[in-house]
């Protein structure tokens, strides 16, 4: 039986990534409007009402509207914006993120899908908080640089067309300096932190890849915990998940820089605890593609475990 699914959004950075991984899958029924009907109230209700499952790569408010368009109980939705991420009644689609999470996924109908740079901050954060290593109420900073196809067309119009009033040849360049990041709130409730973390992030001009960066002053925290304790418990966390890992020892210390692209085109993420014990400081490390695990490939996975389907299909 092939199950029926319809991308809402299918014409966006996001949505024609997904398209691509669910492209040739005997196991699915893509179901598309032409160009003329996508933005037809009339006919995006019928699809999002005929299909066993949505996934919605809209802005937030078309995003809103979709879902209230959706009288059929039965379909599930997957929501690639930030509409949901932190609303009450919608999962966080992050499986790998807490123990029950992925069966949470699989029993809901409103799954969010987690945000790029919330995706390798909570990765970092969650185990170590969870174990009592970082106080919930510490005050935590959060730096990352992503690709450009992270802010969507509009940004990728910024650095790939030279005829746009908005074209710019920056190398890097940093972003949301108001410091009121709309990542800000879901970071804070999916690591279980009381205080709200401050996040630094910035653009690099290449097209995607992304990483991020947690910095920890160990020996001022309680109990001043070991950065192999830390990564002890993070390797913990991960035992045996296909799509996050975490450098062993041997290789950390092997690794003398990353490359924010190593793992484009992936549903991966790598986490990297690098530190000086003597000194009591750390340096956490997630390396992701945002289109991948921060995007289309988590969305894959999400819609794979509503489905009742191995999650790495379309992904490996």
């Amino acid at each position: 039986m092939s199950h029926k699914v319809f991308i809402d959004g299918e014409a966006g950075t996001t949505g024609l990534q997904i398209r691509a991984r669910l492209e040739g899958r005997t196991d699915l029924q893509l179901i598309s409007l032409p160009a003329e009907r996508r933005k037809d109230a009339s006919a995006r209700a019928e699809a999002l009402n005929a299909a066993d499952a949505v996934v919605l790569c809209l802005p937030d408010d078309a995003a809103r509207e979709a879902v209230s368009l959706i009288a059929n109980a039965a379909t599930r939705v997957i929501d690639a914006s930030t509409a949901h991420r932190t609303a009450e009644g919608w999962t966080y689609g992050f499986a790998e993120m807490a123990p029950g999470q992925r069966a949470a996924i699989a029993a809901s109908t409103r799954i969010s899908n987690p945000g790029c740079y919330p995706t390798g901050m909570i990765a970092l954060v969650r185990p170590l908080v969870a174990a009592g290593l970082l106080p919930a109420d510490w005050p935590v900073t959060v730096n990352a640089v992503s690709g450009y196809s992270g802010g969507g067309k509009a940004m990728i119009a910024e650095f790939e067309d030279a005829s746009s009033p908005a074209y710019t040849t920056a190398a890097f360049r940093i972003y949301a300096t108001a410091l009121g990041h709309k990542h800000v709130g879901e970071m804070r409730q999916h690591t279980g932190l009381t205080r709200a973390p401050l996040f630094a992030p910035a653009v690099g001009r290449y097209a995607q890849g992304m990483i991020v960066e947690v910095p920890l002053q160990l020996s001022a925290m309680t109990g001043a915990p070991s950065v192999a304790q830390v990564r002890e418990v993070l390797t913990a966390a991960y035992e045996g998940e296909r799509f996050v890992s975490v450098a062993t020892a041997e290789e950390t210390a092997a690794t003398r820089t990353l490359d924010p692209e190593g793992l484009n085109d992936t549903n991966r993420l790598k986490l990297f605890v690098f530190g000086d014990e003597a000194a009591g400081q750390a340096r956490l490390v997630a390396l992701l593609d945002n289109l991948g695990k921060g995007a289309s490939g988590a969305a894959v996975q999400n819609l794979n475990l509503a489905l009742g389907l191995d999650e790495g299909l379309g992904l490996e």
